[in-house]
């Protein structure tokens, strides 16, 4: 609890903030891909998950193209939400307060990362079946 005042970052709460991302905070996510990478790699609360940050983003640009549709909206809600999140710098606890600024984005990725943990494997697993199916077909 960040004081009575505050929202608390929990379970509950994201996953409530979740059931209200739409498609335009999807887009909203992938017009800034590279701001939100840059953050999540340049904060060392962040930094582990710079690799899980680039399959979130390879599978919103996935769904997006239509290629990857085999993931419920919450999923890719989830992600977005996530990613949102990390993009604001006025959140919770703002970024710019020195050693605890990142500390509420660090829990929100990881409380929306218990929500779509299942489909980013059942993703990568994807991506490695179409990966050998290409190599198949040369």
């Amino acid at each position: 609890m960040f004081g009575k005042k505050e929202k608390i970052v929990d379970e509950e709460y994201v996953s409530g903030e979740i059931t209200k991302v739409d498609e335009g905070d999807v887009d909203v996510v992938m017009d800034n891909q590279e701001e939100i990478a840059k953050k999540i790699s340049s904060s060392s609360a962040l930094k582990k998950y710079t690799e899980l940050g680039k399959v979130m983003f390879g599978m919103l640009q996935d769904y997006r193209k239509g290629i990857y549709t085999n993931v419920p909206w919450f999923t890719i809600a989830a992600i977005a939400f996530g990613l949102l999140y990390v993009l604001n710098p006025f959140d919770i606890i703002p970024d710019f307060i020195p050693g605890i600024g990142y500390v509420d984005d660090f829990a929100v990725l990881t409380f929306s990362l218990r929500f779509m943990e299942t489909d980013l494997h059942n993703y990568l697993d994807w991506k490695l079946e179409e990966g050998e199916d290409e190599e198949e077909e040369s």
